[in-house]
């Protein structure tokens, strides 16, 4: 047998070291040649490193958070043959690899281990060394607080309509999993045993480490929030017309178009607004001292993805019409949702629009996508009465929570731009004049 060693491979151009955020495999598992052993992530980008060969993972080098440089040892593996990178001389073995399988003694419980997850231990132990599988009953002690019984469904359903919390139910099956015959025997331990408590206090304290690209979001917005003093402006937007226009645009819209959303009335509302104060659209580099104030609106659109927040990018937005921009914010979120958007389609942004779609609310305070200066926070829309002077008249309006960098952007010069947008939304026919 021999030993075959696992670099960190060269992820990216440029890129020196990357986050270890997931590990696909654990020490003592077997793998297969091409399996997927563990993923990084550098710059948004998840890479996943397959093994070059097969063979029992013996050792592991890094943690799930841990940021790993590029060349350094990420996996031993023990193979057939001479392996590929021999340990040098003299350099202890892994643990996982000082003996033989079934030489290894069965290790005690640890602390703090259910009996049910030992009794799982030891029926693997039992396989690994060639024995018939142990399958011993513990009864009379609950799971660990916070520890998630396993069961199928219609174990979960008799449990339920017994009133019973399976969290009190010692499992024989495979991982501790909770089997009829356990819940027979729990059931004969009398009907006090066989009840949920009800209510009672719960003490666990779950440690969530951030990682990958929750750790990012984490960093940039307190980047943001510690180097950029906020002003935050609020104002009322009366969409009733853009509204109606809406809807007869997406009625006699042609098959091949996208459906119309808010968004590419605000991009394209934006874009006119910009090209009257360009300072918004900007970036700020505040170590040097310089505004790149920037003729093309790149224009971020905060995506709430299951990975997390990520901000894909409508390049050149002066250059698109409506239904373009419609197609490319759509584009863009599918990609950012489904983790296939690219480097370049996650950055370069000069503006940037947050909502949260219908869940809104009222009123938000966006932090600015940092080195940008302002950020434009769409509410949800809500029927409301307005007062036009004689009476009370049901209209649609929404809020516009815009947020700026007031380095760079006086107060005057946010309500001067945001202003300039309420007029184009509530005109919708300007934002199609030229000039």
């Amino acid at each position: 047998m021999g030993e075959h060693v696992i670099k960190l491979p060269d992820v990216g151009e440029g890129v020196a070291e990357a986050e270890l955020v997931e590990w696909h495999v654990k020490i003592g598992d077997l793998v297969r040649e091409d399996a997927l052993i563990a993923a990084v992530m550098t710059d948004k980008a998840t890479v996943e490193i397959p093994s070059p060969v097969e063979g029992e993972i013996v050792w592991l080098g890094a943690k799930v958070g841990d940021v790993v440089p590029v060349g350094s040892e990420l996996v031993r593996l023990k193979v057939a043959g001479e392996g590929g990178h021999a340990a040098p001389p003299g350099a202890a073995e892994p643990p996982a690899a000082q003996a033989p399988q079934a030489a290894r003694p069965a290790a005690p419980p640890a602390a703090g281990r259910s009996p049910a997850a030992a009794a799982s231990a030891a029926a693997a132990a039992g396989k690994l060394a060639g024995a018939a599988p142990v399958r011993r009953l513990v009864r009379g002690a609950p799971r660990p607080e916070g520890e998630k019984p396993l069961a199928s469904p219609a174990i979960r359903l008799r449990a339920r309509e017994a009133g019973v919390d399976l969290r009190q139910v010692p499992g024989t099956g495979p991982a501790g999993r909770v089997t009829h015959e356990d819940l027979d025997a729990f059931f004969a331990q009398g009907p006090e045993a066989g009840r949920a408590s009800g209510l009672r206090p719960k003490s666990a304290v779950a440690e969530v480490k951030l990682v990958g690209l929750r750790r990012r979001i984490a960093e940039k917005m307190s980047t943001a929030h510690a180097r950029i003093p906020h002003i935050t402006y609020v104002e009322e937007v009366d969409v009733t017309g853009l509204e109606e226009l809406r809807a007869t645009l997406n009625a006699r819209k042609r098959q091949d178009q996208p459906k119309l959303t808010l968004l590419p009335f605000l991009m394209r509302a934006m874009v006119r607004a910009v090209a009257e104060q360009p300072h918004l659209n900007a970036l700020f580099d505040d170590e040097a001292g310089v505004v790149h104030q920037h003729e093309g609106v790149h224009i971020g659109i905060a995506a709430q993805t299951p990975a997390g927040l990520m901000v894909p990018v409508v390049r050149h937005a002066e250059a698109l019409d409506l239904w373009g921009c419609a197609a490319e914010a759509n584009r863009l979120g599918e990609a950012a949702k489904a983790g296939t958007a690219g480097r370049d389609e996650l950055s370069g942004s000069t503006i940037t629009i947050t909502s949260l779609g219908a869940m809104g609310g009222v009123v938000t305070t966006p932090i600015i996508n940092h080195p940008e200066v302002a950020i434009i926070g769409v509410n949800k829309i809500m029927m409301r009465p307005v007062w036009n002077g004689a009476a009370f008249l049901p209209r649609k309006m929404m809020n516009l929570s815009s947020s700026f960098d007031h380095r760079v952007v006086d107060g005057w010069d946010a309500a001067v731009f945001v202003q300039r947008i309420r007029v184009l939304l509530e005109t919708p026919a300007l934002i199609f004049m030229e000039g």
